[in-house]
């Protein structure tokens, strides 16, 4: 999420513009039937290329936290209109993500609830207020857990009408509790009875924010110096990453379900990855090549929205038997490559079109803020 900070990372907007980049180019091939395999979520258990971009956003917006509210959290006198801006932030981007869904249509009795964006509002909005009124330590336990409280509920509380704990699609208790709330209706329409984005799993997924936020404390953090920071940020996420393969058979790392191994495996990965980016970025300067990602990362938000909104409107405008944006990719590229090959040119084209707007907006250093 793009938040204006006083002391900001250039290696925290690379990384975010490269992870909605990537988020962009995988939600969009030209066919769906023709993907390459890096470029598909796993199937159940296990964890893609494509499985690390979310919670690496989720991450990053924990980080992003740390940066924009460490300094004003010293001020008591500041934590009512702090969480008041939290939380319009969060609900907007929860509206922002159920009109995204509803246009161009506007079909409110298939109206899906949960969803990528309102995921990041709660998650934000949760994880900023338990930054402004907890400590570090809070912030851990709290993070821990919910980590084992979600380990718990998923695998040893039997499932209402079902019988015995297990983590099957359709029958889990994560399942069960998005059928009670939302009803198949108002559900994902990949499966129509369990939402990867469901209520259950939003509870580890607070848990990757708070792993952010923990990071990104630790980075502002003065009294260090960078090789130190970063050398700690690596030993800690290496050990996550252990951490969570050693769970893994008892508690698969599934992005679906979001379990706990999930968020230990992918808060690992990303915390490396982030230390990699400050050092060669920030510290040692390495900046040349950087500004189409920055770019993204500066209006990550609306990047995403536009990514959205442009498929569905081209879908929705008829062309002949067909309609506009069926009608490019047959006679653009289906007609002229490989299967595999035009659908991926399909995506890396939107990616392409929708730089260009956001292109302008960082040359003009225009961020739109919600």
């Amino acid at each position: 999420m793009a938040i204006a900070v006083k002391q900001r990372l250039l290696s925290l907007d690379f990384f975010r513009g490269l992870t909605v980049a990537a988020m962009i180019l995988v939600n969009n091939p030209g066919d769906w039937n023709y993907v390459y395999a890096p470029l598909e979520h796993s199937k159940w258990n296990g964890c893609t290329p494509t499985d690390l971009i979310f919670p690496f956003f989720l991450f990053i917006v924990g980080v992003s936290i740390a940066y924009a509210l460490g300094s004003r959290k010293d001020d008591p006198t500041q934590h009512g209109q702090m969480i008041r801006q939290a939380l319009r932030r969060g609900a907007t981007i929860v509206v922002l993500g159920w009109l995204l869904h509803l246009v161009p249509r506007f079909d409110f009795s298939h109206w899906r609830f949960p969803g990528v964006l309102p995921r990041i509002g709660v998650v934000f909005s949760i994880c900023a207020i338990l930054f402004i009124k907890t400590s570090r330590r809070t912030q851990l336990w709290t993070g821990i857990a919910l980590l084992l409280g979600y380990w718990i509920l998923m695998t040893f509380v039997p499932v209402p009408g079902i019988g015995a704990p297990n983590l099957e699609p359709e029958t889990n208790l994560a399942a069960w509790l998005d059928r009670l709330v939302f009803t198949p209706a108002h559900l994902w329409a990949g499966s129509k009875t369990w939402d990867p984005e469901g209520l259950l799993s939003t509870l580890p997924a607070i848990g990757t924010g708070i792993f952010g936020m923990l990071v990104g404390s630790w980075l502002r953090r003065k009294d260090r110096e960078d090789a130190v920071k970063v050398s700690w940020l690596f030993v800690y996420g290496f050990i996550t990453v252990i951490l969570a393969l050693i769970w893994d058979p008892f508690f698969p790392i599934n992005k679906s379900l979001w379990t706990s191994s999930f968020v230990l495996y992918t808060g690992g990965l990303a915390t490396m990855a982030l230390s990699a980016s400050y050092w060669l970025i920030d510290v040692q300067q390495h900046q040349r090549y950087l500004a189409p990602f920055v770019a993204f990362g500066r209006n990550a938000i609306t990047a995403f929205v536009l990514s959205g909104l442009i498929p569905k409107i081209l879908g929705y405008i008829p062309a002949g038997n067909t309609n506009v944006k069926e009608w490019f990719y047959q006679a653009v590229f289906a007609g002229n490559m490989l299967p595999y090959h035009a659908s991926l040119g399909a995506a890396i084209l939107l990616v392409l079109v929708i730089w260009v707007p956001i292109g302008i907006m960082y040359r003009k250093n225009i961020i739109i803020k919600v």
